[in-house]
């Protein structure tokens, strides 16, 4: 059997699953690393089949500089977009390691083979029920629209604008952590509260040793309390996936 395949159509989709794989790389939930990476080459290759329309007159001429040029260019743009992606999304994983660094939880960090680095307890619990929850809205879906979106928007042969790259750099730094405030903060203030109560328990108790009770109930009211705030993480992840998906569509120009 002679497939009869075009050259520019196999280079175009060449370099743009070059750059859903970079994207891929950085963006979750896609990036999960517990994801085999042929997995992912395969992925990237399907998910840029579809968009072959849009890419075919974008195509950089087959000299080989050009064609080595456009494939650096096009992994720069999936990483840039992966990036800015999962940048906010990280709000959830520090509000997590807020909670375990005022709750005492911060002494049972272990190896966490899922993302192959050294994991809190809540930072973990909050990652693991921020992915869910995205796959169970169909948040991933919309997150993926917003990339493929780029190939319409920004093309192969097209530049990149790293001024816009960098003022969305800086203002998703700032909107990552503003968000972990918002939603570790409350926690963080009652638990600030319970040691400034405790504190002045030992000043009128010594022989209580309030600081060796004060474990056990930040711990339990962390556990009462963070239970009730998981209620509150599907507003918080749909606000999330509609700013990454417009910072994505700024950056891209669409």
């Amino acid at each position: 059997m002679n497939w009869n395949v075009l050259i520019a159509d196999l280079l175009a989709v060449m370099l743009g699953a070059a750059r859903t794989g970079a994207w891929m790389m950085l963006a979750p939930p896609f990036s999960a690393r517990n994801i085999p990476g042929t997995v992912k080459a395969l992925l990237s290759i399907g998910l840029t089949l579809p968009m072959l329309p849009y890419l075919r007159g974008s195509v950089p001429s087959l000299e080989t500089w050009d064609i080595i040029a456009c494939a650096v260019l096009q992994v720069f743009v999936g990483a840039g977009l992966g990036f800015i992606t999962g940048l906010l999304f990280a709000a959830l994983q520090a509000a997590g390691d807020m909670l375990d660094l005022f709750g005492g939880f911060t002494l049972s960090m272990a190896y966490d083979p899922m993302s192959q680095n050294q994991s809190s307890v809540f930072g973990r619990f909050y990652n693991l029920i921020a992915m869910t929850i995205l796959f169970a809205t169909n948040g991933h879906l919309l997150i993926l629209h917003g990339f493929l979106k780029s190939f319409q928007t920004l093309p192969l042969n097209a530049s990149f604008n790293l001024a816009t790259f960098g003022q969305l750099l800086i203002k998703g730094v700032g909107e990552m952590f503003l968000a972990a405030l918002q939603i570790a903060g409350p926690l963080v203030v009652v638990l600030f509260l319970t040691d400034v109560a405790f504190g002045l328990l030992n000043r009128v108790a010594p022989a209580l040793n309030a600081f060796q009770l004060g474990f056990p109930a930040k711990i339990f009211l962390l556990l009462v309390l963070s239970g009730i705030a998981v209620t509150t993480l599907p507003a918080v992840i749909e606000t999330l996936v509609e700013r990454s998906v417009a910072a994505v569509l700024k950056l891209t120009g669409g």
